[in-house]
């Protein structure tokens, strides 16, 4: 689950990582009050932030006003201004896509003065089953890109299972980012705290980029992206509230409220299939066989008429769907009775009309996999069934060149 930047930083101010002021806002009264009431505290610079789970959105652009999604105000009319160009618009960065998302908060905060920029990211390196601390002296530039050109500017400590982050660890960090004096032991006091809030919330990913240090010697987060394992959400029931469910694609919200596992993709192939290794498996085949997936769906351990049905209703969202490939092991369930429900599911009337011009090719493997294929044959409804892998993917192709 992601949460916004403004939620991010009242969060990390609980376990005394250092941010800057900020007020959240959706609209712009409340956007000029906070500010008004910042620079009666002594502000003199602001920020408006436009909150969205994107991220880029200092480099993009709304597309009514042309507006960057991160604008520098010196002035109580400029915040105005600036909320004014971001609400209510749709912000496109390199993460949103064409489409965009559209901007309903902003985050007015204290406007740093920078003398110098850091990354800093915690996440679990699942290569060594161990969480690791990311620094780098390449703050405000994508980490992907900087491992890519320069990875040896990117120092790493991973942290053993059980134990917590050591001191050393953490001076080691700091060290490598350059730190001196007071804003060295500034440093190593951020590091120990953000870390500290990565483990006890349950998070999955924490990344503050830009990490600053300002001329006064602080150290702060002037950016902060936050992402939990939803997983463990029961154990954080108010964590579970900052939850922004109009920021989801509401399709994959859809089939959340399923049970289902769904991720759109580009593509013009849907696939339904019990299990995410088989999932990737069935994509790869699909590419293979010369078109592309449209989504990734796990339906999970049943297969059931509803479970098949709701599957339908999800993939049949996507107009660029050209065909449906059902892959299905029958372990836990029986291939025949995953057979009869893929024949009821065909049947209903608000499938059958979406699926007239959709071929189904159904592969059923495992447990009565023989009569299962028997009775997606005799079932006289535009139904492909095959037994292996290569044999669906033969039929994704025929079908795709048809």
């Amino acid at each position: 689950m992601k949460i916004h930047e403004y939620q991010a930083k009242e969060l990390l101010k609980e376990y005394n990582v250092a941010v800057p002021a900020g007020v959240s806002a959706t609209t712009v009264d409340k956007a000029v009050e906070a500010a008004r009431e910042m620079k009666d505290n002594g502000a003199g610079l602001f920020v408006v932030k436009a909150q969205i789970h994107a991220g880029g959105r200092g480099k993009g652009k709304t597309k009514n006003s042309g507006a960057s999604g991160v604008i520098l105000c010196d002035t109580l009319e400029e915040v105005r201004e600036a909320a004014e160009s971001l609400l209510g618009d749709t912000l496109v960065t390199v993460q949103t896509g064409k489409e965009g998302q559209e901007v309903t908060r902003i985050y007015v905060t204290d406007g740093v003065d920078i003398e110098q920029e850091f990354y800093l990211g915690i996440l679990l390196d699942r290569s060594k089953s161990k969480n690791v601390i990311m620094v780098s002296t390449e703050g405000g530039v994508e980490i992907e890109k900087v491992a890519e050109e320069t990875p040896e500017k990117i120092v790493k400590e991973w942290v053993e299972p059980g134990m917590q982050l050591q001191h050393n660890q953490a001076r080691h960090l700091a060290y490598a980012l350059g730190f001196e004096g007071d804003a060295f032991k500034k440093a190593v006091k951020f590091i120990m705290a953000l870390y500290n809030c990565y483990e006890e919330t349950d998070a999955s990913l924490v990344e503050i980029n830009p990490l600053v240090l300002t001329p006064g010697g602080d150290v702060m987060a002037l950016d902060a992206k936050m992402t939990f394992d939803d997983n463990a959400l029961f154990r954080h029931s108010d964590i579970a509230e900052l939850r922004d469910k109009s920021e989801e694609n509401p399709v994959e919200l859809e089939a959340s409220e399923y049970g289902l596992n769904y991720i759109k993709l580009d593509g013009n192939v849907g696939c339904m299939v019990n299990g995410a290794g088989l999932a990737m498996a069935t994509m790869d085949i699909i590419k293979l066989s010369g078109g592309e997936p449209a989504n990734f769906l796990d339906v999970g351990g049943s297969a059931n008429v509803e479970t098949v049905k709701n599957g339908f209703r999800i993939i049949l969202e996507d107009k660029n769907v050209k065909a449906i490939l059902i892959n299905i092991f029958g372990g836990i369930v029986r291939c025949d009775r995953v057979a009869n429900g893929v024949i009821e599911a065909v049947k209903d009337p608000e499938i059958a009309e979406k699926v007239q011009d959709v071929p189904i090719i159904v592969r059923l493997q495992g447990t009565n996999a023989e009569e299962a294929k028997e009775i997606i044959d005799n079932s006289d409804l535009n139904v492909i069934s095959a037994v292996l892998l290569k044999e669906a993917a033969e039929e994704v192709s025929n079908v795709l060149a048809a």
